[in-house]
């Protein structure tokens, strides 16, 4: 009954200074939720975005918590009304530079080679984030970013929650929509906000991501329930459906790509326990599809994601160490993908392993060690070394100096996915707003070999990277 408990305290408490003294944020409330709530960020956060007993009670109840004077109905009988005086905006600048083992050559000229990208901004983002009105809140991000030069709609979940009893427990009920599969998660095993919470968006990415490790997110819309219930079982199902315009007038000719056909039904279980001061987390989750890899009609690939994740956090005086971990396997039948040689199997399969240990000094600094490894079926089609990444090789608008031969960094010479690697990280926090970070990552495998994995006689060790980012809220 923890959360339950803490949240309802909190509840009347702010209420009562509401109405007893003109409630107004301090200096240090940031961003929307702490505008909206007259509480530090460390209340919510460890260091951000990771989140407390209390965030996590925050977001399933719905974002709706407030502190602030409100506008409210004179027909709230009838119809009511309970709008915040203030929006809670807030805005989010990342700047950071990249080094990598090995200079990465030049799409456009391979004599030259490129090394210690700077982003300035790598994003920034604007938010609406908050109640918007009696049990329903949001979480809305706009990002800008760097590679893309455009905004574009972010990770966003709306919510309306209610309370209730099962059993004689107490049990909150919840309503979302929201457009990436895990992103309505408040435990930090799943994708949507996993380890690392940022890296360099510059350096070569393995080639091969399960659909719900980040393929599907701000690419679907989906509406589900969920429930927790006496503060230790979650259960939760979201049905999907891609969010693509479905031809390019006036010839009728579609563009859309990987189009989920139907509904693509996510769930999730998870059983909580808080022991003692420890926070203990187990649980379940996955997706399924039918996807037409071109256009919108006719035969689909079939994906099944099934995983598991685990949290746990054991606080030490001012200090506390975190766990987190998470295994996704996904199944792949390519019947309509295969015909059209897209791939070379008839099936796949892929799995991704994550696990991370974080130890906080105190609220203001952090190391954390991670490892990650992907595995799956060679598929020399699917995950060749053909086309440019970074020049989109063979589109007729290209200049004839492009090279369309093998990609430098990129792809997989022997069609493996396999990619193993290491994340060290830390973290500085000078104001709770405001977050440096030194990372590094190196890989004892990459796309599936340790050496020569692109054709052309890179290494997985080349791609090692030191990232160094600022992180600033406000």
């Amino acid at each position: 009954m923890r959360i339950f408990k803490k949240y309802h305290f909190f509840a009347a408490t702010v209420a009562m200074g509401t109405m007893l003294l003109g409630f107004t944020p301090s200096a240090n409330a940031v961003p929307s939720f702490a505008r909206q709530t007259g509480m530090a960020c460390a209340a919510c956060h460890t260091t951000f975005p990771e989140l407390t007993e209390f965030g996590r009670a925050f977001k399933m109840n719905g974002y709706v918590l407030t502190g602030m004077q409100q506008i409210e109905s004179a027909q709230a009988a009838t119809t009511p009304l309970k709008l915040n005086e203030v929006p809670p905006l807030s805005a989010m600048f990342m700047t950071s530079v990249s080094q990598m083992s090995k200079s990465l050559q030049d799409p456009s000229d391979r004599s030259k080679t490129q090394n210690g990208n700077v982003e300035f901004p790598q994003q920034l983002s604007f938010f609406f984030a908050g109640e918007l009105s009696e049990h329903m809140g949001v979480f809305s991000q706009i990002t800008y970013t760097h590679a893309s030069d455009h905004f574009t709609v972010d990770n966003t979940d709306f919510r309306y929650t209610s309370h209730g009893k099962v059993g004689g427990e107490d049990a909150i009920f919840g309503l979302t929509i929201n457009n990436n599969p895990t992103v309505e998660d408040v435990y930090q095993g799943t994708p949507a906000w996993g380890f690392p919470f940022i890296n360099s968006p510059v350096t070569p990415k393995p080639i091969a991501a399960t659909q719900i490790d980040g393929t599907l997110a701000q690419n679907v819309a989906g509406i589900g329930g969920y429930t927790f219930i006496a503060n230790h079982y979650y259960a939760g199902v979201t049905l999907y459906r891609s969010e693509h315009a479905a031809v390019t007038p006036p010839y009728g000719i579609s563009n859309v790509t990987n189009n989920i056909s139907g509904l693509a039904p996510y769930w999730r279980l998870a059983y909580h326990n808080d022991f003692g001061n420890n926070d203990f987390e187990i649980g379940i989750y996955g997706i399924q599809e039918h996807v037409t890899p071109v256009g919108v009609n006719g035969t689909t690939d079939k994906y099944l994601d099934n995983a598991i994740d685990a949290y746990f956090e054991h606080p030490m005086g001012g200090d506390s160490i975190v766990f987190r971990g998470t295994y996704i396997h996904e199944k792949t039948t390519f019947d309509a993908s295969r015909p059209l040689g897209l791939v070379a199997n008839s099936s796949d399969n892929l799995n991704t392993a994550k696990v991370n240990g974080e130890y906080h000094f105190g609220s203001n600094k952090a190391l954390a060690l991670g490892a990650f490894r992907t595995t799956g079926s060679s598929d020399m089609t699917r995950y060749a070394a053909s086309l440019d990444p970074l020049t989109n090789c063979g589109a007729s608008q290209l200049p004839a100096i492009v090279s369309c031969g093998p990609a430098p960094g990129f792809g997989s010479v022997n069609g493996s996915p396999d990619t193993t690697g290491w994340i060290l990280q830390g973290t500085y926090l000078p104001w709770q707003n405001v977050q440096f970070g030194l990372q590094y990552t190196l890989y004892s495998k990459f796309n599936g070999s340790s050496t020569n994995y692109d054709g052309l006689g890179r290494k997985a060790s080349d791609n090692n990277t030191l990232f160094g980012y600022g992180w600033f809220m406000w």
